[in-house]
């Protein structure tokens, strides 16, 4: 689950559960606005503490040179986000 959707769970699982006031028989949605606001809040303490973290490291190569010169040069480029 992204952090967008869990945002829009609890978005629509405090909107059923404070501000909706319709019965609807066989259904009680106060509480499905309650499973809806904590898997939101999950959602979101998963997407910050287990993938928000991850280190990236993105290389780039490039290669230029005078082929007549011999070998051509190499310079390589890497680059960390945390």
């Amino acid at each position: 689950m992204r952090l967008g959707t869990a945002i829009v769970l609890l978005a629509l699982g405090a909107i059923l559960t404070f501000a909706l006031r319709v019965d609807v028989s066989g259904v009680d949605l106060q509480v499905v606005g309650w499973i809806l606001m904590i898997a939101g809040a999950l959602g979101v303490v998963l997407e910050l503490a287990v993938w928000g973290p991850r280190q990236r490291r993105v290389t780039h190569t490039d290669s230029h040179g005078d082929p007549a010169a011999g070998a051509p040069a190499r310079r390589s480029t890497t680059e960390e986000t945390y």
